[in-house]
């Protein structure tokens, strides 16, 4: 199972059946490229940074074969127009997309402040293996392999991103969710999650486009 990461929360699952997308949102900037040869979409919440409504919006459109999936805030904008491919989700469904087998965890975004409403978020589990969290460090009530830690956003904490990776207890960590750092914050935040300090395991750092093997 091939990982691509690309910009900000946005990655790219591939066992072998087809692309599996998860957030591509405005601050990953070749969203609309990336839309074009997915073969499904996953969505966690409906912030800008996740979801390119825009974008998602064309693809639907102009690919009749596209199907995508997230909770009702986020994609029920177009459950009405594509009932047979827009599929709302909440925690505990499961449903294969692009050949693997996705579960949904948790409800909702991580607070970023009392005067901010909370809104629906999910992860999702991905074969079994890897797991999205989205904009939130609920720990899942599941065995994770590879966990996708986003390290920075106004609601991220680096003593609640520590605890979260302990719970989880991964045997890989991979980082997202990190524009809002420069390349000095993306090592500190390495440096605190090393084994050498706080974190059970090492950071993984990818560049936007590079690629693991899971």
């Amino acid at each position: 199972m091939k990982l691509i990461k690309h910009a900000h929360a946005c990655v790219e699952i591939d066992a072998g059946l087809g692309s599996l997308l998860v957030d591509p949102g405005t601050f990953t900037a070749d969203a609309s490229e990336l839309l074009t040869h997915a073969t499904a979409v996953l969505i966690t919440h409906e912030h800008f940074d996740h979801l390119d409504a825009d974008a998602l919006d064309a693809a639907l459109a102009r690919r009749p074969e596209l199907p995508v999936w997230g909770p009702a805030a986020a994609i029920g904008r177009w459950a009405d127009t594509y009932p047979d491919r827009v599929h709302e989700v909440r925690a505990g469904d499961t449903f294969v997309a692009a050949g693997l087998t996705v579960q949904v965890h948790g409800e909702s975004h991580a607070l970023i402040h009392p005067d901010i409403p909370r809104i629906d978020n999910v992860g999702y589990l991905i074969g079994g293996i890897i797991y999205h969290p989205g904009d939130s460090y609920d720990v899942p009530n599941a065995e994770v392999s590879t966990l996708l830690l986003p390290v920075s956003g106004p609601w991220t904490k680096l003593a609640e991103a520590v605890d979260f990776v302990r719970a989880v207890a991964p045997d890989r960590l991979v980082q997202i969710h990190e524009v809002m750092l420069s390349e000095t914050g993306l090592g500190s935040m390495a440096t605190f999650l090393s084994p050498d300090m706080l974190g059970p395991i090492p950071l993984t750092q990818l560049a936007s486009g590079e690629s693991i093997e899971i």
